[in-house]
C-alpha cells in the first residue's frame, strides 16, 4: 500500500550483497522506471537472503532461481573489488542522488521526485522551504519523515490490531479485520500497518453506489485517539497517520467488498514475487487471479465470472497449489 523495500537482515551471510541488489533495484524503479530490471534485482536479492551460507563465487549464485548471468558477474565483481562500478556512477549521479532522497517521502513517486529535480529541489532540507509544491499528503509525510522511516516492531501492530479490532467489533460485529503485508507474513518489523476491512453488507455489486462506511470507521478510530491525521480518504481506500507510544506510524485501511475479501488478504499479503508466482501458475491453471477475483479463462481467452471464494484456503484449492502459509510466503 505504501512504500516497500526489501529489508536487507544483517545476519545473514549474503546481506551485503542483497543491499547492493536492493540498491540497485531503488535505482531502476525511481530513475531508470524499469520495473522488468527491478523485479530482478528484487527476485535475486530475495534468493540470497533465504541462502543460508556465504557465497563465494557468481558461479555458485548462479545456482539459485532468479540469478543470471549478468547478476552473477556483478557478485564476482563485489567479491573481488568490493565495490561496484554501476554503484559508484549512480551513486556520483546529482539527479539518481536527488531522487532517491525526494522518494522517501510518503507520496512522493519517481515522477513527482523528477519535477522536484528539475525545480532546483535537490534533498529533503530543500524540500522542507519547498512545501508550497507539495500537495497534503506530500506535505505530512515530510512532516512525519522521521518517524516513518522507523521500522514498527511487530509487538506495536499487535497492539494496534487488537486496538482497531476491539473497537469495530463494538461498532458491530461482523466487521472482518486483517493486518497484512509483513507483519502477517511474520515478520519482526514492518514499515507500515495495511489494514483490509469489510462486512457483509458491502459486495462487490455495491462499489458504484455511494456509501461512508470507511468514513464511519475512520471517524471512530480518530474518536478514540488511534488516528491522529488523514493524508487521503476515499470510498474504499484511507491513508494516515496513527500514534501509539508517541511514535507516528503510517496506516493504510482498504474497505474490500464481502465476496472480494480473501482475494485482497492474499495479494496484501504478499510478497511481491509470491503473488507473481501464484498468478503465474493461476495462468497455467486456466485461471486468472487478482486482488478482487479468481476468474475461469474460457476457450475464447475471455475471462469468465469470479467463481466464489470463502477462505485463502479455496484460492490454493481451486488452482491445485500447495497451501503457503503467510510465514512461508516471504520470497
Amino acid at each position: 500500500m505504501s512504500k516497500r523495500k526489501a529489508p536487507s537482515d544483517s545476519t545473514n551471510p549474503n546481506h551485503d550483497f542483497c543491499e547492493f541488489l536492493i540498491e540497485l533495484a531503488d535505482y531502476e524503479k525511481n530513475v531508470s522506471r524499469n520495473i522488468h530490471k527491478y523485479n530482478a534485482y528484487r527476485k535475486a536479492a530475495s534468493a540470497l537472503a533465504k541462502y543460508t551460507t556465504r557465497i563465494k563465487s557468481g558461479e555458485e549464485a548462479r545456482k539459485l532461481d532468479g540469478i543470471g548471468d549478468k547478476i552473477s558477474k556483478k557478485i564476482d565483481e563485489f567479491l573481488n573489488t568490493g565495490k561496484l562500478k554501476k554503484l559508484d556512477n549512480i551513486r556520483s549521479d546529482e539527479g539518481a542522488v536527488a531522487i532517491k532522497d525526494l522518494t522517501r517521502v510518503s507520496g512522493i513517486g519517481p515522477a513527482k521526485a523528477k519535477e522536484l529535480y528539475d525545480l532546483g529541489i535537490t534533498n529533503i532540507d530543500i524540500l522542507v522551504k519547498n512545501q508550497d509544491k507539495l500537495n497534503h499528503h506530500q506535505r505530512l509525510g515530510l512532516k512525519y519523515l522521521s518517524d516513518f522511516e522507523q521500522k514498527i516492531p511487530r509487538n506495536e501492530i499487535i497492539e494496534v490490531e487488537k486496538i482497531i479490532k476491539k473497537i469495530l467489533s463494538n461498532l458491530d460485529s461482523k466487521y472482518k479485520i486483517t493486518i497484512c503485508g509483513s507483519y502477517r507474513r511474520g515478520k519482526a518489523f514492518s514499515g507500515d500497518i495495511d489494514t483490509l476491512i469489510s462486512h457483509p453488507t458491502f459486495m462487490s455489486k455495491d462499489l458504484k453506489k455511494k456509501n461512508n462506511m470507511l468514513q464511519v470507521v475512520v471517524d471512530i478510530l480518530k474518536t478514540n485517539n488511534l488516528i491522529t491525521e488523514t493524508m487521503s480518504l476515499g470510498d474504499t481506500k484511507f491513508m494516515g497517520v496513527c500514534k501509539l507510544n508517541n511514535i507516528s506510524r503510517r496506516l493504510d485501511i482498504r474497505l474490500n467488498p464481502y465476496d472480494q475479501f480473501y482475494c485482497a488478504v492474499l495479494y496484501f499479503t504478499g510478497s511481491d514475487l509470491f503473488n507473481k508466482q501464484m498468478r503465474d501458475h493461476a495462468l497455467n491453471q486456466g485461471f486468472t487471479l487478482n486482488e478482487y477475483t479468481l476468474r475461469p479463462i474460457g476457450s475464447t481467452g475471455i475471462p469468465g465470472e469470479p467463481v466464489e471464494i470463502t477462505s485463502e484456503e479455496d484460492i490454493f484449492e481451486y488452482l491445485d497449489y500447495p497451501y503457503k502459509k503467510p510465514e512461508e510466503r516471504n520470497i
